[in-house]
């Protein structure tokens, strides 16, 4: 397809052509993007990662060649035309540039010019982020009378060593671990602004910070714990092995509180902790005292929680499955052998998946109906169709093995149609861990395992800040400003939800 200028043919219906060509690319990868991440959706595939940011490439490529290729053709009824431009956002401050015009009249000369309006045009720009010094000024007096010295007392600093102010320290936190820009990275970025920050210093930073900060992500944990319906789920971290040059695997556990989906009132957060393993007896830390709904999926780690308690003869926690790890199993199978079976399932399941569609964020006693009259049944359905299914296929096949995973967990699979405040997926701790999946790969836990429990307290207060729709970063240079005077016991005042900025 011709981008180049000298390449444009000269015919306007041959130049509508073309426009038309790659507009109809653009919206075909924007179709094929979109497909990709609701496949991606919980998927733990790089490759599929790498897919999607190739075509993103491709069509920044077609979007930013498309205004160049030829002047837009005149609207047609029969085109699509592109959404009216947004005005930019109101709270940005504005700042005006005047262009004064000649002082004659350009058609007549005359020197009498009176005003009559103005045209405004608005164009968003940017202002490189700076640093600046805050110099504390505490002028020191001495009493006449008594010769006393009266000086006002040095306000607390996050951090006494280096002193870095609290939007600094904010920013590094966020840089790090909501933007993947690792430490070292950001060295290098101050450093041509002629600020020589070593990636040690703002290590030892981020640990000081973790600490100040820890009773509010204990205060997120203790909100997230009291929670009738959790999700929960681990991943991934590389940790640098001390001494041997080489990384060992640590993992990220996440536990969710999110009642948006049934009009809950209580806030959404994330609480998240690290080990150095995957043993049981970690996801007994992280859920042991939690009482309620887990969804989670197969991990047997979990296993022990949804054991009966031995006081109360009741189980700590109930086990509610998920259908996107069970609809994941059997795509893999369509995607490389194309059955038909496994397309059948896949309809079927999707049939499952437009009910919560439309009961999404309806309040429990409606959406507990509609599953009852309409989910019910087709998961019945459903039921019988993958036991005939397996009595027709091998019993080692991919698919069988899939259609195991199933109806071996069909109670959980289908716990959700009994209560309306349940999932019919673990989507909710998916989207919590994937900001850790982004950004792990661009830098490690150097040295121990102490920058995987620092990473864990501020993916708590970031990922619980987003949730809450805050700005991470206002939301951090706030509370780092704030935290080291605030009274223990109105922590709470400081939390995402209740966060008020000072001033």
């Amino acid at each position: 397809m011709a981008t180049d200028p000298d390449d444009l043919p000269d015919s306007v219906e041959a130049l509508k052509q073309l426009v038309r060509a790659q507009r109809a690319e653009v919206e075909r990868l924007q179709l094929i993007i979109a497909k990709m991440k609701r496949m991606q959706f919980g998927r733990r595939s790089e490759k599929l990662d790498r897919e999607i940011e190739q075509m993103e490439l491709r069509l920044e490529e077609l979007q930013s060649v498309v205004p160049q290729t030829a002047p837009a053709p005149k609207p047609n009824t029969d085109e699509k035309t592109k959404p009216a431009r947004q005005p930019l956002p109101a709270h940005l401050p504005r700042e005006q540039v005047i262009h004064q015009p000649p002082p004659a009249c350009v058609c007549c000369g005359g020197k009498v010019l009176r005003k009559i309006a103005d045209d405004l045009t608005e164009v968003l720009e940017y202002v490189p982020s700076s640093f600046k010094v805050m110099q504390h000024v505490r002028p020191k007096l001495s009493c006449r009378d008594c010769e006393t010295i009266v000086q006002a007392a040095l306000p607390s600093f996050p951090i006494e060593r280096g002193r870095p102010g609290p939007g600094l320290l904010a920013h590094v936190a966020v840089s790090k671990y909501a933007d993947g820009l690792p430490l070292h990275r950001q060295s290098v970025i101050y450093a041509r602004q002629g600020v020589d920050l070593d990636r040690s210093t703002m290590a030892d930073w981020m640990g000081s910070a973790a600490a100040l900060l820890r009773p509010l992500v204990e205060a997120i944990r203790q909100h997230v714990c009291a929670g009738p319906v959790l999700h929960a789920d681990d991943t991934t971290v590389p940790v640098l092995a001390p001494g041997l040059g080489r990384t060992r695997t640590g993992r990220l556990w996440a536990a969710v509180r999110d009642e948006r989906t049934w009009a809950g009132a209580a806030p959404p957060a994330a609480f998240y902790c690290y080990s150095p393993d995957r043993k049981g007896e970690h996801a007994e830390a992280l859920l042991g005292q939690c009482r309620g709904f887990l969804h989670a999926d197969g991990y047997g780690g979990f296993q022990s929680l949804y054991m009966p308690d031995p006081k109360t003869g009741l189980p700590r926690l109930t086990e509610v499955g998920c259908w996107s790890h069970a609809r994941r199993k059997v795509y893999e199978v369509y995607e490389a052998t194309a059955s038909p079976l496994a397309k059948e399932a896949l309809e079927r399941i999707a049939e499952l998946f437009a009910i919560e569609e439309r009961i999404n964020g309806r309040a429990p006693p409606e959406r507990l109906a509609v599953r009852q009259q309409d989910a019910v049944p087709l998961l019945a359905e459903l039921e019988t169709f993958l036991h005939k299914a397996l009595n027709q296929i091998s019993g080692k096949s991919t698919l069988a093995k899939a259609i195991r995973y199933s109806l071996s967990r069909w109670t959980a699979l289908t716990r959700y149609t009994t209560d309306g405040r349940l999932e019919m997926t673990n989507n909710a701790v998916e989207r919590a861990i994937r900001p850790l999946a982004l950004t792990r790969k661009n830098y490690l836990f150097a040295g121990s395992d102490s920058g995987g429990i620092r990473a864990a307290a501020m993916y708590t207060l970031i990922e619980s800040a987003k949730m809450n729709r805050l700005d991470p970063e206002a939301y951090l240079r706030d509370v780092l400003a704030r935290i080291a005077d605030h009274p223990i016991n109105r922590i709470g005042e400081l939390l995402p939800w209740n966060w008020k900025p000072s001033g």
